[in-house]
């Protein structure tokens, strides 16, 4: 089974345990997701099966959007409504003016430092088993991208934001960084994903919706191609005589124009329409070399 599902996450379960649910659904060794979910958030998860989960990458590396519930008052040291309260402070003088101004300075490119409670990992260690320890570490800031940040309903405490950001986001951090801007702490009340790349919360269907599928054999009804991944790539097509050589990893030489400035990655067919792979452009040799090889 190769392609990918777009799950409608629901709230209680955690990103992986989405997957071993798909995996003992399908049978399929090799599932994996595109962006974990903490098991409180909700919406679209898309779940990789078989040689689509060599493509993983691309669909993590696209933008995200979200709503988020932000409660202002209060600070917690999961930066959700699931953590210890850490600080209080009134935020009955806030005004919507107020937010939307302390919201200009997350947008753009920004450091955010993670919370404690995350996946990362410090020496060896995911950092939310260390925090369960009762430790806390020193957590560099790293560059992420938020693209687009509006305040889309605001009734005291609490603020409603659409989020489209890249990579390597956490709204939990967000919402956190901004209660301290604000000055009277806050914690994110409530997450949803709209979108992931080309997925979208509108198209997702639940894990109940999947078992009955499965159990009635029409799954396919529910399965994207891999390629649905990698639309925005050009694409290239393979004569049947340079297949050998793409199978085994080894560069080409292919009579293509390119465009310039020429796009880093295109996604390469057979003649036939089946897709092959992903191919590295290099510009300075001209050769296109096998970065992700799907036969």
């Amino acid at each position: 089974m190769d392609g990918i599902f777009n799950v409608a996450k629901p709230a209680g379960i955690t990103s992986f345990g989405v997957v071993a649910r798909l995996r003992r659904l399908s049978g399929e060794r090799h599932v994996g997701h595109a962006g974990t979910l903490d098991p409180d958030a909700t919406g679209v998860l898309p779940v990789c099966l078989g040689r689509a989960t060599r493509l993983v990458e691309f669909l993590v590396n696209t933008t995200k959007t979200y709503r988020a519930v932000i409660a202002l008052g209060a600070a917690t040291d999961t930066y959700d409504a699931s953590g210890r309260v850490t600080q209080r402070g009134d935020p009955s003088a806030v005004t919507r003016k107020q937010v939307e101004a302390a919201l200009g300075a997350f947008r753009g490119a920004i450091h955010q430092t993670p919370p404690m409670y995350s996946a990362l990992k410090h020496q060896g260690r995911p950092l939310y088993k260390l925090a369960r320890a009762g430790l806390a570490v020193a957590r560099p800031s790293r560059p992420v991208k938020i693209h687009r940040l509006e305040l889309t309903n605001w009734k005291p405490p609490l603020a409603t934001l659409e989020i489209e950001c890249g990579k390597g986001t956490y709204i939990r951090s967000l919402a956190h960084d901004l209660g301290q801007a604000l000055g009277c702490g806050a914690h994110l009340k409530t997450l949803t994903r709209t979108r992931c790349g080309s997925f979208g919360i509108e198209e997702a269907v639940s894990l109940e919706q999947l078992e009955a599928a499965f159990s009635e054999g029409r799954q396919g009804e529910f399965l994207h191609p891999p390629d649905t991944i990698i639309t925005d790539l050009p694409v290239a097509i393979i004569d049947e005589a340079d297949e050998p050589a793409l199978r085994n990893g080894s560069p080409l030489a292919l009579d293509i124009e390119v465009i310039d400035p020429p796009s880093r990655y295109w996604r390469a067919y057979a003649a036939d329409g089946r897709l092959l792979g992903i191919l590295a452009y290099e510009a300075g040799t001209g050769l296109w070399r096998p970065k992700k090889v799907l036969v």
